[in-house]
C-alpha cells in the first residue's frame, strides 16, 4: 500500500499540466515591486528566512500563488491583503519581473544533509514518504508547465513551515493535494532536513 501511495505521487507530478503562461512585462513589474521589496528584498532575495526567495522562481507559479492569496484560497496576514489591491495585469507583471531575476544561493546544514539528500533523491519506503525529485527535479528546477515550484535555494526556514501547513492541512494549494499527502507521512525530524538540504541545493 505504501509503495503504491509513493507512485500515485510519483505518477500525477508526471501527468502533463497545461498552464495559462502569463504575458506579463517585466519592466512593468519592477515599476510595480516596491511594495514587495520590504519581505522580498529589491531583487527577490528574502534576507528573512521566513519570507521566500522569488527570484528565478517560475512566472507562472507566482502568479499563481498571488491569484490564490487575492481570492483566499491562501491565507498570510501579510500577502493577503497586499494581494487584494493587485490587478491581474499587476500580477502578471509582478511573476514576469521576479521570474527573471537572479537567486542568490545558500547552504544547507552539514548536520542534515544526508538524510534530506536521501529524502529529496528516494524517498523513504518505510514511512511513505515521495521522493521529492519526482515533481520538483534533480536540481530543484521544479515544472513551470505543471506548475511546480523551483525550490532550489528557498530559506529552510519557510520550506519547513509549509511543509508543516501541508501537513495540517491549513495549506491547501497544492495540485490534487499531493503535498498534503506527502507531508502528512513526514516527521519533524525528516521535514527539518529535507529543507535544509533544499536550501543547500544549486
Amino acid at each position: 500500500m505504501k509503495l503504491q501511495s509513493i507512485v500515485l505521487i510519483t505518477l500525477l507530478c508526471s501527468a502533463s499540466v497545461t498552464a495559462a503562461a502569463p504575458e506579463g512585462s517585466a519592466e512593468e513589474g519592477q515599476a510595480k515591486s516596491t511594495t514587495c521589496v520590504a519581505c522580498h528584498g529589491a531583487n527577490g532575495n528574502s534576507a528573512n528566512p521566513e519570507w521566500p526567495n522569488i527570484a528565478g522562481q517560475h512566472a507562472s507559479y507566482i502568479l499563481k500563488q498571488l491569484q490564490a492569496f487575492k481570492a483566499g484560497e491562501r491565507q498570510d496576514p501579510l500577502m493577503s491583503p497586499i494581494a487584494m489591491t493587485l490587478s491581474e495585469e499587476d500580477m502578471a507583471d509582478l511573476a514576469a519581473y521576479y521570474s527573471t531575476q537572479t537567486l542568490t544561493g545558500l547552504e544547507a546544514d552539514p548536520s542534515k544533509v544526508e538524510l534530506g539528500q536521501r529524502l529529496y533523491r528516494g524517498g523513504d519506503l518505510q514511512t511513505n514518504v515521495a521522493a521529492c525529485t519526482g515533481c520538483h527535479g534533480p536540481s530543484g528546477s521544479g515544472n513551470p508547465t505543471a506548475l511546480y515550484p523551483a525550490i532550489k535555494g528557498q530559506h529552510a526556514t519557510y520550506i519547513a513551515k509549509q511543509l508543516r501547513a501541508f501537513r495540517a492541512g491549513t495549506r491547501q494549494t497544492d495540485p490534487n493535494g499531493m503535498m498534503r499527502d506527502v507531508a502528512r507521512t513526514m516527521s519533524d525530524e525528516q521535514i527539518d532536513a529535507v529543507a535544509s538540504y533544499m536550501q543547500g541545493l544549486r
